[in-house]
């Protein structure tokens, strides 16, 4: 029965991720559609990850009085309302409400379901977790070319009627399977919000180690279609196949990231991917011509979607089980409430006639100082809550 429910989790996972990632392959048809320019629409973009964020810490003091799977349920159901809200939007206000609302949804679905399955394979933590992220990945991989293909057909608006429609289907399946008692068993003792303040030295470590390079991910692929055609000439077909190609790589990255967090020492390997995140942002506004931005968009995808288990590995390993739950909320929360502004501030910069390539070379030079700086303390042993010589169990 637990792998019927964590396969439903799964489906969830694709449809919840799908609402936030189907934004940036429309940047271009709304800005057509509502009459705006690239930063309004970058708003709207941030909204979408400003309601992934917060939630998450006041959903984090709910599941320490609601059961789990109520909040899994909930998230899928907002997730349906939010869809065809956005889907019926008929001004840049409705549809910044409508992005918002699925963010919200997002955000509430992430911070109840990832704890549950740390919960529910204690042993396999990152396995399970780059399982479940590599089902949210398949949603963005196939988010471009959906989307391109509605619109040849329809309109924008289709894409979250469908969305709205097929999220229904499974909420009720969700709904269905949940009624074993299987959630529930897995809920753990987390009941007590307030005690996970006193873990803030690794929540705070986890922020300062993903919302840098988040930040500047929310900007590049929000933006990633308008930059390949404005900055390196390509045709729109060709932009969304490089969307297409960023998150591809991340599928295998999920799985493979996860199972090696479970093997290597969490933070030297964080600090890897980053070194590795900002080599490939600054190779990427050097590459010209298809074969040398694909490639080089590929390797991009994988290390940042490696970033992201690496880091859930990291948190739910170092935080004990009765506040893992309340503080892994606090930490995403957190961090996604700054890393949500990326895309707001990106449209601005290029609003105000700035390169998308120097945008990104500056970013990606503020994030290699941001990790030479945690290096030196963790080389001291003053990374907060970290112990340098500490490994991860096997």
């Amino acid at each position: 029965m637990t792998r019927r429910l964590f396969g439903t989790l799964c489906g969830l996972v694709f449809l919840v991720n799908f609402g936030r990632v189907a934004f940036p392959p429309l940047v271009e048809t709304l800005q057509n559609q509502f009459g705006v320019g690239p930063a309004t629409i970058g708003i709207v973009t941030s909204l979408v990850w400003l309601g992934t964020a917060l939630p998450r810490i006041p959903v984090g003091y709910l599941l320490t009085r609601i059961p789990r799977h109520r909040v899994v349920l909930a998230s899928g159901t907002l997730l349906v309302l939010a869809s065809a809200f956005t889907a019926s939007a008929t001004s840049i206000p409705m549809l910044q409400v409508g992005a918002f609302t699925i963010g919200v949804a997002s955000g509430a679905y992430f911070v109840s379901a990832v704890p549950l399955i740390g919960e529910l394979f204690p042993e396999r933590v990152g396995r399970m977790v780059g399982i479940h992220g590599t089902a949210s990945q398949v949603a963005a991989v196939v988010a471009a070319p959906i989307v391109v293909a509605i619109l040849a057909a329809f309109s924008w608006r289709e894409t979250f009627w469908a969305l709205s429609v097929v999220a229904a289907a499974v909420t009720l399946i969700l709904f269905v399977v949940s009624r074993d008692g299987s959630m529930d068993a897995a809920t753990g003792a987390d009941r007590n919000f307030m005690a996970a303040l006193a873990h803030w030295k690794v929540i705070l470590t986890g922020i300062l180690l993903i919302a840098p390079a988040g930040f500047i991910w929310q900007g590049l692929f929000n933006f990633l279609v308008s930059y390949m055609t404005q900055a390196k000439s390509f045709d729109p077909t060709t932009a969304s196949t490089m969307l297409t190609i960023v998150f591809a790589a991340g599928v295998p990255a999920f799985s493979l990231s996860g199972r090696l967090a479970d093997k290597l020492p969490h933070v030297p390997y964080i600090f890897a991917l980053l070194v590795a995140f900002s080599g490939a942002l600054v190779a990427l506004t050097f590459a010209q011509g298809f074969l040398a931005v694909a490639a080089v968009i590929a390797i991009l995808g994988y290390v940042i979607h490696s970033l992201f288990p690496a880091l859930d590995t990291f948190m739910l390993s170092s935080l004990p089980s009765d506040v893992r739950g309340s503080a892994y909320a606090i930490f995403s929360g957190a961090a996604l409430l700054l890393e949500a502004n990326g895309s707001g501030a990106v449209g601005f910069l290029t609003e105000a006639n700035y390169g998308f390539e120097f945008i990104f070379q500056t970013l990606a030079g503020a994030l290699i100082v941001t990790v030479v700086l945690l290096s030196v303390l963790y080389a001291a042993d003053r990374l907060p809550g970290v112990q340098r010589k500490t490994r991860p169990s096997t």
